[in-house]
């Protein structure tokens, strides 16, 4: 496919984003920013979240990780669904009840502003890398297949990305993501089911024949239970999606913002607990779509993208659909479900990081009616040069795979999170507010050298995603540490 038609494909897209944005953003308010006036279906909330939860990384990342590690991913996916349940009955009855605009201001209301500036600066950090990860990954499929052949640098890429993303939602912010997430995953969805058929009627395959073909079976493994050792051991792997699930989507302003513009709790629960089972069905599919292209790949004599001497498999689905011979449809099917699955999520950590910022930082809801709009807009600004500049640097320091670092990440921003919810939520103590930020750094510190060390630690054990709750009970118990004594909570 030549680049320009793929940049044609990408104008009328967006087309259709701009109009969403025209009828959605009409009230230019922080209340139809924020909180889109706590009017959205919980089902529409429920299908967008969909998209927004799986990203271009996992449209992406997530096949091209079947070559080295399977179908233990399902393993995490798992483990999600009962994250969802606990984010259901335990954290949204509370952020409901307490009428947040923010989630940190639950931090303030606990314990006191320290910890809420401190929960709020782990999301930021948290939301724009993940942020940064996941338009990475695309920034980096439109350089390789498109950009390149124009000399384009890759750092205009990442600014034509980011603000494009800028001009659909600067007015209507999470109203209008709501919306634009319900179109992007039914455009994501459908590109994933349009390409397994067409690699199926290319294999000359039936659905039935692919869970029979010995091909299929080399890749299909989900239950790692011989070496709990191993990263990928079940029990490790099953209690890393649970808390990943919690700390990324219950602790996450991002997912939660979604969740908080239903019109109460029950509709809230009901988006989120049909959102843990329909994951595990869709993560199952991208899954089959992972084992599928490197049956087609090894089939047809497709050699896996190679970027600066390295590997590349996240680029292997891209490679196949654009290069592959399946045809101009499949491409243009890969093109739209690719530019859907990255802007579903970045879209909305755009609006998350500003609502925080503004919420969280800047105490907009205090300040002067009249000057709450232009700082708002002014953010928004700010945060999206902000991932302009942390992609340019992923480009230089990324390594590994995309969802593999996405979740390795995770384990250490959000550990703080998890800790201080947890120890919110089920003790009853007060504590040394000051002193919250340190015990929150500390615990990363010590995460890492724990994980750093593991091996030598404890007689070859390597952490996998379960060192989330590692962090998280640091966190727990530095807090433990900080507590006021009965006088001094008089």
């Amino acid at each position: 496919m030549k680049p320009i038609f793929i940049l044609s494909l990408i104008a009328v897209y967006f087309c259709f984003l701009l109009l969403i944005s025209y009828f959605t953003g009409k009230n230019d308010s922080n209340d139809t920013f924020f909180k889109a006036n706590k009017r959205s279906p919980w089902y529409v909330v429920a299908f967008g979240m969909v998209g927004a939860s799986l990203s271009g990384v996992t449209f992406i990342s997530v096949p091209g990780w079947v070559q080295s590690s399977q179908f233990s991913y399902m393993q995490i996916v798992f483990g999600y669904l009962f994250g969802y349940l606990v984010i259901a009955y335990v954290l949204l009855p509370i952020y409901y009840h307490l009428k947040v605009t923010s989630i940190y201001e639950y931090l303030k209301i606990r314990f006191g502003n320290v910890s809420h500036k401190t929960g709020a600066f782990f999301f930021f950090v948290s939301r724009v890398l993940g942020a940064s990860f996941r338009l990475f990954l695309v920034a980096s499929v439109l350089q390789y297949f498109v950009f390149d052949a124009w000399n384009v640098p890759f750092e205009i890429t990442v600014i034509i990305s980011i603000l494009l993303i800028w001009i659909y939602t600067f007015k209507g912010g999470i109203k209008t993501i709501v919306w634009t997430d319900t179109l992007q995953t039914i455009f994501m969805l459908f590109a994933v089911s349009a390409t397994i058929y067409i690699i199926l009627n290319k294999l000359d395959w039936t659905v039935s024949d692919i869970f029979a073909s010995s091909e299929f079976k080399n890749y299909s493994r989900i239950l790692f239970t011989d070496d709990f050792n191993d990263k990928k051991h079940f029990i490790k792997s099953f209690l890393g999606g649970m808390f990943i699930t919690i700390g990324m989507t219950g602790l996450d302003q991002d997912m939660m913002q979604k969740n908080l513009t239903c019109k109460n709790t029950k509709e809230a629960q009901w988006n989120v607990i049909s959102l843990g089972f329909v994951l595990i069905i869709v993560n199952f599919v991208f899954l089959v779509l992972g084992a599928l292209l490197f049956i087609y790949a090894d089939k047809f004599g497709i050699a896996t993208p190679i970027v600066d001497g390295s590997t590349k498999t996240d680029l292997l689905f891209p490679e196949i659909a654009l290069n592959g011979g399946l045809g101009m449809t499949i491409s243009v099917f890969f093109i739209l479900g690719l530019i859907a699955a990255a802007y579903s999520s970045a879209d909305s950590a755009l609006t998350a990081l500003t609502t925080s910022f503004c919420v969280d930082f800047l105490d907009i809801e205090h300040k002067e009616e009249s000057k709450q709009r232009s700082i708002r807009k002014k953010t928004h600004i700010f945060i999206s040069m902000a991932l302009v500049i942390v992609i340019v640097i992923f480009k230089y320091v990324l390594e590994d795979n995309v969802i593999s670092s996405l979740l390795q990440v995770a384990s250490y921003t959000y550990g703080p999170l998890l800790g201080m919810f947890t120890f919110g939520i089920f003790t009853k103590f007060k504590i040394k507010d000051s002193y919250v930020w340190i015990v929150a750094i500390l615990s990363v510190i010590i995460t890492y050298f724990i994980n750093d060390y593991s091996v030598e630690l404890f007689n070859g054990y390597v952490f996998g995603y379960e060192l989330l709750i590692v962090n998280g009970l640091l966190t727990f118990i530095g807090l433990l540490l900080i507590k006021k004594l009965d006088k001094e909570s008089v």
